[in-house]
């Protein structure tokens, strides 16, 4: 697997410790402070070395006491329980890279002329249906098409039923 900022160089410790050990290492010493400091949702994403989608899987709001649990949680969950993929395999560390995605708090919107699908990544509802795409997505060039995408994640069948509110959100972004 490759990376090379701390945060992704982490959550690669963990995904590799897990998938070989079978267990969850603790955050130890050598780790940027900010990661035991801070709380916020986080998204890990495994792209294959061609560019296609490995596994994804994330928080919106922090669920841990800090970043580092949050990474960990989210790095284990996208190699082994991302329901697109089988669990990523040790053969496939070389083939693997990784991305870390720290999110700002929410937003709600009040108009879609707020969104910009290259800066904003969004959370549509509709009752208790949710569905969140991160910002920058290759292919995802319209505030429609953003929405669309989510709308659908979240079994919201735009443009028929229109999200009840879009929340709007930031990302730290780091391969």
């Amino acid at each position: 697997m490759k990376g090379e900022h701390p945060y992704v160089k982490w959550a690669i410790e963990v995904i590799e410790n897990y998938i070989l050990n079978g267990k969850r290492i603790e955050p130890h010493e050598n780790l940027p402070r900010e990661l035991f400091e801070r709380r916020a949702g986080a998204f890990v994403t495994l792209h294959k070395v061609d560019g296609s989608l490995r596994g994804c899987i994330g928080t919106y709001l922090p669920t841990q006491p800090n970043l580092a649990l949050e990474i960990r949680e989210n790095a284990i969950a996208a190699a082994t329980r991302d329901p697109r993929f089988e669990p990523v395999r040790p053969e496939e560390f070389d083939e693997i890279e990784v991305s870390v995605d720290i999110l700002s708090e929410p937003e709600e919107t009040r108009s879609t002329n707020e969104l910009d699908p290259k800066k904003y990544g969004i959370i549509v509802v509709s009752g208790p249906k949710r569905g969140l795409l991160l910002p920058d997505i290759e292919g995802v060039d319209s505030v429609e098409e953003q929405i669309r995408i989510a709308s659908l994640k979240a079994g919201i069948f735009y443009p028929y039923e229109k999200p009840e509110a879009i929340f709007k959100f930031t990302v730290e972004r780091y391969h």
